[in-house]
């Protein structure tokens, strides 16, 4: 039993973490009863049946079904939510119930919006996405609501009530639904609008599109115009009134000339080179003349991303260098990666005919800019030996050139390929070599992001197989800079390195290292079968298809999979299909078909998909990625954030990783180095479902070894298990410790 004392100072922390009190709200005393022979009027039962089925639901969803609601490692907090989702509740529906001025209508809305709360508050405690809601906001979000139901009888405005919570605690407030006609919801949800843009400035382009007419929309706009100037760009274009306000802003020069190049038709060519445009270093004539050569283009675009980091390197950022490197990655895959590719058969002669004119440099970003996409012997007999041909062999030469762009990208990806050893040979002093290695895995702490440390995380497996002796060394350097960051009380640089000497270590297996227990993580080796069925104790997987020539006849051999006696086929609706499990235990899949992609009508079949299955309380803890590694964001977009296993083939190496990571942070990846082969991906699946209807655990190790089995053809090792996939466990480890630390 906890003291009293101590409750309540666990209330007044809590809300004032919250910033919750408002303002000659009514207070709620501990003691307050409801009396035993209490019932609510028939006529209203039901309503307060589904705030009862509301309240149990968000009881289970911490994972434990009982009278408990522990979302925070917290007891104390933990006790202060418990006693808010039902006694404050409880007693909310009490007193909404019994109030003698309140009519039928009028307790029927407000019991309905009281539901909407603790439905948006269900769905979204557990959510990472911008959707986020902080459990421990209960308490403030319910007393708040009490508050906004006084002040809506008497007509009085809700607006400073719901000001003075943070923003997603004022969210959830509003979803209650009831409170439009009240006079002051419309500033209420201005003031909403403002604070969302001032947390996710990436997002304000997106909210003003839907709200243009916000007295700050102008200033919001110029504030982040410089930050995101291909938003800026694509909404210039627009034709609404987000459009117009941007088009009528002409006293700042960089806005004007964006809006300039969104008014021509190739301003998406023109893009990549606007700081230099802006500054008169080009010219929009100078990209013409070489628009329509994609040789030529390229080139442009690997000489200005050469300027732009040497120019990062004196301490200048051009605008647009992001959306500079994604068109670089766009070019080196469709025009020289793809093609390549495709041309695996032919003579070497003919297949690598394309690359031929390139220089080492632009040879070096076709590498690195295709991650995930280039096939291994493109990478090992194509791109890899013509670059360092052109180089002269000089391994020292080629990185200088570059001014060492994205070289932990490339040092990864040699690993992955087996010519790291080869690469560093090369070096004339071979001192060279050990020192950019030893920078390879130096203060990583000092990177903006995390995609440094995932190159570093997902090259240590390939060079402890093959380069042992530089494996040890990656592994003392690790462990110096993890000293080192410790003597200079840096918490990102010990969450770095600590993870990353945990994770080396457990590389050998006569370590015995367990993950789970030194970073604090799920379990990497198994998912258990009790965490992917629902309270119906129902598997749910959801297949994403594709509507092009390969998504089609990747949909028609899935169908052909499930036609014996284990399994019945539901096509019913006109843009999914539905494949339920008859014998063994419960499992669905859901899939989408893959209706024309010219028209969009997969996107859209996908999208209806995803509206059935969440207004049906259907939430797919499996997701299947049945796309090249282009369609691999909208599936992440799509997905359930509820996913505990995603099979994704190829999906494009860190950006991809991460974006999956921040959907649902505890699951599984099962990827690929290059593209997914459809003899490989088959097999998987018919392996994962048989062991699904037979309601076995899912143990990587051995689950593995019968898939090698299934289906050991070329290709089958690049295939990585979520266990050595030691970028996302990287990831996943880092921001756990960022969670529970004040870095």
């Amino acid at each position: 039993m906890i003291p009293a004392l101590s409750r309540y100072l666990i209330v007044s922390l809590v809300l004032l973490a919250c910033q919750s009190t408002i303002a000659q709200g009514p207070s709620l005393p501990d003691t307050a009863k409801i009396p035993a022979d209490y019932k609510p009027e028939f006529n209203r039962l039901r309503n307060h049946e589904l705030i009862d089925a509301e309240q149990t639901g968000i009881l289970n969803s911490d994972g434990k079904a009982d009278r408990f609601f522990i979302p925070t490692v917290n007891d104390e907090v933990n006790f202060l939510l418990t006693q808010a989702l039902t006694k404050q509740v409880d007693l909310l529906q009490y007193d909404i119930e019994t109030d003698s001025v309140f009519d039928h209508r009028l307790k029927v809305n407000y019991l309905k919006g009281l539901e909407n709360i603790l439905h948006y508050y269900r769905q979204n405690w557990k959510n990472r996405s911008d959707k986020k809601l902080d459990p421990v906001y209960l308490p403030s979000i319910l007393l708040a609501y009490r508050e906004c139901v006084a002040r809506d009888r008497t007509n009085e405005s809700i607006d400073t009530v719901v000001n003075q919570l943070p923003y997603e605690a004022g969210a959830a407030l509003m979803t209650a639904g009831i409170f439009d006609k009240n006079p002051g919801f419309r500033p209420a949800r201005i003031s909403l609008i403002y604070k969302y843009c001032i947390l996710y400035p990436q997002q304000i382009f997106s909210v003003l599109r839907e709200n243009p007419d916000v007295p700050f929309a102008e200033s919001l706009i110029r504030s982040v115009a410089r930050t995101y100037p291909q938003q800026l760009y694509d909404y210039a274009q627009a034709n609404n009134k987000l459009g117009t306000i941007i088009r009528t802003i002409h006293d700042d020069v960089f806005i004007s000339s964006v809006v300039r190049m969104a008014s021509s038709k190739s301003g998406q060519q023109y893009f990549p080179f606007l700081d230099n445009i802006v500054k008169g270093k080009m010219t929009f004539e100078g990209v013409d003349s070489v628009m329509n050569d994609s040789l030529l283009y390229y080139r442009l675009l690997v000489s200005t991303q050469l300027d732009y980091t040497e120019r990062m390197l004196n301490g200048d950022t051009a605008f647009a260098y992001k959306e500079l490197l994604a068109k670089i990655q766009k070019r080196a895959g469709e025009v020289f990666a793809t093609t390549i590719n495709g041309l695996h058969e032919k003579p070497d002669e003919v297949r690598f005919k394309c690359i031929q004119p390139l220089t080492a440099e632009e040879l070096y970003y076709v590498a690195v800019s295709t991650d995930g996409l280039i096939y291994t012997s493109s990478y090992t007999r194509g791109v890899y030996p013509l670059m360092m041909k052109k180089i002269n062999g000089k391994a020292d030469s080629l990185l200088i050139s570059v001014h060492f762009d994205h070289y932990r990208k490339f040092i990864s990806q040699a690993a992955a390929y087996n010519t790291l050893g080869e690469f560093l040979s090369s070096f004339p002093h071979p001192s060279d070599a050990d020192d950019l290695m030893k920078a390879f895995v130096s203060k990583l702490e000092k990177a903006d992001g995390l995609e440094d440390g995932v190159d570093v995380a997902d090259s240590y497996a390939s060079i402890a197989e093959t380069l042992k002796p530089r494996a040890a060394e990656m592994l003392k350097n690790v462990q110096q800079n993890y000293k080192r960051n410790i003597a200079e009380n840096n918490p990102k640089g010990i969450a770095i390195y600590n993870i990353l000497n945990k994770l080396f270590l457990s590389a050998d297996s006569t370590k015995k290292i367990n993950l789970t227990k030194e970073l604090g993580i799920p379990p990497v080796y198994n998912v258990p079968f009790n965490s992917l069925v629902n309270d119906s104790g129902e598997v749910v997987i959801q297949l994403f298809f594709y509507g092009d020539d390969d998504g089609k006849m990747d949909y028609s051999i899935f169908l052909n999979m499930f036609k014996d006696k284990n399994w019945k086929i539901n096509k019913t609706d006109t843009q999914w299909v539905v494949i339920k499990s008859v014998k063994g235990k419960h499992v669905s899949l859901y899939a989408n078909i893959p209706l024309d992609e010219e028209t969009s009508g997969d996107e859209r079949a996908q999208k209806a998909l995803g509206y059935y299955l969440e207004a049906n309380n259907i939430h797919p803890t499996i997701t299947i990625n049945r796309g090249h590694s282009y369609h691999a964001e909208t599936t992440i977009k799509y997905m359930s954030p509820n996913s505990r296993i995603v099979f994704m083939g190829s999906c494009g190496g860190f950006h991809l990783i991460d974006l999956i990571l921040r959907k649902t942070p505890d699951a599984h990846i099962i990827a690929s180095k290059q593209i997914g082969k459809r003899d490989i991906n088959k097999p998987f699946l018919q392996l994962l479902t048989d062991k699904l209807r037979a309601g076995s655990n899912i143990d990587w190790i051995p689950f593995w070894r019968e898939f090698k089995k299934k289906a050991d053809k070329e290709g089958f090792e690049d295939y990585i298990p979520p266990y050595k996939n030691l970028g996302a466990i990287f990831i996943k480890a880092y921001r756990i410790a960022i969670e529970n630390s004040t870095i």
